[in-house]
């Protein structure tokens, strides 16, 4: 089974996803997402797979978010995930993909689900 996790080395809930899926005999591939943003088409799986909109997976706190305006409802789902992309500390998380599904790890135990 191939899991992929996106990850944040200082994320508190990101480090405890990750040492779960090690204590599960998990070795996952790590994206630092920050580093290696995901692609348009990847954020595209992603969404799919957690079948949720582009704003459901931001982080709206972010000054960036704020900055930016992508609180406007009239930016179209093309515009969000540009930002996404260009900003990859807007996506929320941890998220994991296992088994063709996704979990976000808040809390970690979430992306138990799925594997």
């Amino acid at each position: 089974m191939t899991v992929t996790i996106y990850h944040n080395p200082r994320c508190s809930k990101s480090r405890a996803t990750l040492e779960l899926l090690r204590s599960n005999g998990i070795e996952p591939t790590v994206i630092e997402y920050l580093n290696t943003p995901p692609t348009v088409t990847e954020l595209e799986v992603i969404l799919t797979r957690l079948g949720l909109q582009p704003r459901d997976l931001m982080r709206k706190g972010e000054a960036v978010y704020k900055e930016a305006g992508l609180g406007d409802p009239a930016l179209d789902r093309n515009a969000l995930l540009a930002a996404m992309v260009e900003h990859p500390i807007l996506i929320e998380r941890p998220i994991v993909l296992a088994n063709g599904r996704a979990a976000i790890g808040r809390p970690p135990e979430n992306v138990l689900a799925i594997l």
